[in-house]
């Protein structure tokens, strides 16, 4: 009887350019971690050439799937779950770049915190060489998530399955293209969440991202997001909430937001004008 990997590395692939797939794909093959099984669900049926470079690569821990038609991104990410046998699930995206270590690093994580559920790290972005650190602890990921927003880099995370099965927690499609968000959304009182303080994930921030491409459906559902988790999670709003009022004709006209070190400045408490870190 086969025995099931430890990690099932989950990847749809969409449309992709055929240099980063190559990337992103030599990039898990290429781990120090090697029980894990390489997952691709290719969402654009008709582009034989992605499936051709799939495909070419004769290695029998990659499993290659088709969709009929094309499903989106949350129907395509529930599908891997389900097709996933490993204990830890490792979210990929389909253009970026797994350092060498990630999968050891964060699989040795989980085994020794089993009360941890999900277990991310910082990113470096490939184009402007930019390195994006978030919080490693429980409790500052959970204020984070509820009163900022994305501090669990998704593409670079490792969940263990259990959390999401046993609670029936999935991604949903109505929140697209902030899925991933609303993951962990549902998350943060069903387990703990944890950041490893180094840099495992290069993101390619292409114009051609979803991030770039649907900006303002982005920004709309964010902040559904945001409003689900104020109204649900009013202890970690309050605890985060450092605010002052500078008053005109008695009305509220600036905001003054302390975060940590940065300040933030908004007219009529919602716009935006200003930020100081000190």
């Amino acid at each position: 009887m086969n025995k099931n990997p430890k990690i099932s590395v989950l990847t749809p692939i969409f449309n992709t350019n055929p240099e980063y797939l190559k990337q992103m794909i030599e990039s898990i093959l290429n781990q120090s971690f090697k029980d894990f099984e390489f997952i691709l669900l290719n969402d654009s049926p008709e582009n034989t050439e992605i499936e051709a470079i799939v495909k070419n690569y004769d290695d029998e821990r990659i499993k290659y799937y088709k969709n009929e038609q094309n499903t989106g991104i949350s129907a395509s990410r529930n599908k891997l779950l389900h097709l996933a046998k490993g204990e830890y699930i490792a979210i990929f995206d389909h253009d970026d770049i797994s350092m060498p270590l990630r999968l050891e690093k964060q699989a040795e994580y989980l085994d020794k915190h089993p009360q941890t559920g999900v277990v991310g790290c910082n990113y470096k972005t490939i184009y402007s060489n930019k390195t994006t650190n978030f919080p490693c602890n429980n409790s500052d990921i959970k204020k984070e998530l509820v009163i900022m927003g994305l501090v669990i880099v998704h593409s670079g995370s490792m969940i263990r399955k259990s959390v999401l099965i046993e609670n029936n927690i999935f991604w949903e499609k109505e929140y697209s293209p902030c899925e991933d968000y609303m993951l962990w959304a549902r998350l943060i009182d069903k387990t703990v969440f944890h950041n490893l303080e180094e840099v495992l994930l290069l993101y390619r921030d292409s114009k051609n991202n979803t991030t770039n491409l649907q900006a303002e459906k982005m920004a709309d559902c964010t902040e559904r997001i945001k409003n689900f988790l104020h109204k649900e999670y009013p202890y970690y709003r309050n605890l985060c909430s450092k605010n002052s009022y500078i008053y005109l004709f008695g009305l509220p006209f600036i905001k003054k937001q302390c975060r940590g070190n940065t300040v933030k400045y908004f007219l009529f408490g919602i716009i935006p004008f200003l930020k100081e870190v000190k």
